[in-house]
C-alpha cells in the first residue's frame, strides 16, 4: 500500500540530536497541522516529519516537496538548503525562511537563532502566503480513481 507520494506529501524534516527533538520537532508538528489542515480530504497530501540523518540517508524522499525546521547548526538539510535556496523573509536577523519553489524540487528552509524564532519563521511561512504558495504549486486537481 502507496502512503507517500513524492508529488503532493510534504517531507517537514528537523535535526535529529536532543535539542531539535525538544525544541524543533514541536514546532514541526504544527506545520504538519496545518498542511493537513489544507488538504481537503485527498490521498497523499499531508506532511510527514522526519529526522535529518534519516532524511538524508534515504534519497528517494529528495524527490518530495521539502521543508527543513530548525538552523544549520542542529539541522543537516537547512545547512544545506540555506547555502543555495534564496531568503524570501527574514526578521530582525533573529527568523529566516528560505523558499525555491519555481524549480522542479520545492525546498525550503525555516529557521531562527533560537527555538521561538523557529517559531516564528513557521508561523510566517504558515501566514504569509508562504505555505498556500506551495500547496498551489504541488496540490493540483487529480481525475484518477483511487481504489
Amino acid at each position: 500500500m502507496k502512503l507517500i507520494d513524492t508529488d503532493e506529501t510534504v517531507v517537514i524534516v528537523t535535526g535529529s540530536d536532543l535539542r531539535s527533538e525538544e525544541r524543533d520537532r514541536p514546532t514541526a508538528y504544527r506545520l504538519k497541522t496545518a498542511i493537513d489542515g489544507r488538504s481537503d480530504g485527498q490521498p497523499f497530501r499531508r506532511a510527514v516529519v522526519v529526522g535529518d540523518v534519516w532524511y538524508l540517508q534515504n534519497r528517494i524522499f529528495h524527490l518530495n516537496p521539502t521543508i527543513a525546521v530548525g538552523g544549520p547548526g542542529v539541522n543537516g538539510l537547512a545547512a544545506e538548503l540555506v547555502q543555495v535556496v534564496p531568503v524570501v523573509w527574514t526578521q530582525d536577523q533573529r527568523a529566516w525562511v528560505h523558499a525555491d519553489f519555481d524549480s522542479g524540487l520545492h525546498r525550503a528552509a525555516l529557521w531562527g537563532s533560537n527555538a521561538e524564532s523557529t517559531m516564528l519563521a513557521v508561523q510566517a511561512f504558515t501566514t504569509q502566503g508562504f505555505l498556500d504558495d506551495l500547496l498551489r504549486r504541488i496540490w493540483r486537481f487529480r481525475t484518477e480513481i483511487y481504489v
